[in-house]
């Protein structure tokens, strides 16, 4: 009796690394836009702006400042993060989707604040998980960044 082993197709390899590719730059460029779009509401939020509406007998209830501090510092954090997934840095995935994660509770947390946009930021953020853990490690890694955009 023989075994028959399938064949490692060069197409198939090819088609693996551009899905993580894609995943990846998928992630990075989300992770920016989320970081730019936290960066941008914890300086209104710092500014006291009045988009934001308050709810009494909130159990996490802290000053707007506060709030707005966080989400700049998370906002700029994800910033960094993401232009770490476009490098050849090895740290940057999983730093991505612990600021993902990050994001997600600090939205969570501030939900009465902002309703609507915790909700948008809590979907986008979870995408960005999905995104960067859906790939294996050794699919990007045969790319050298996972992010091979051309």
């Amino acid at each position: 009796m023989t075994a028959t082993h399938p064949a490692h197709h060069p197409h198939q390899h090819t088609a693996k690394m551009a899905w993580a590719g894609g995943l990846t730059a998928f992630a990075g460029v989300m992770l920016l836009i989320a970081g730019l779009l936290a960066v941008f509401r914890g300086i209104m939020a710092i500014a006291q702006d009045d988009v934001f509406v308050t709810t009494p007998n909130y159990v996490f209830k802290f000053d707007l400042t506060s709030w707005g501090w966080i989400h700049l510092v998370l906002g700029v954090i994800a910033v960094v993060v993401s232009i770490g997934l476009f490098q050849p840095a090895a740290w940057a995935r999983g730093a991505g989707v612990a600021i993902a994660a990050l994001v997600i509770i600090a939205n969570f947390l501030s939900l009465p604040y902002y309703p609507v946009w915790s909700v948008v930021m809590i979907a986008l953020s979870g995408f960005i998980i999905w995104a960067l853990c859906v790939v294996r490690g050794d699919d990007s890694a045969d790319t050298g960044t996972g992010t091979d955009l051309g």
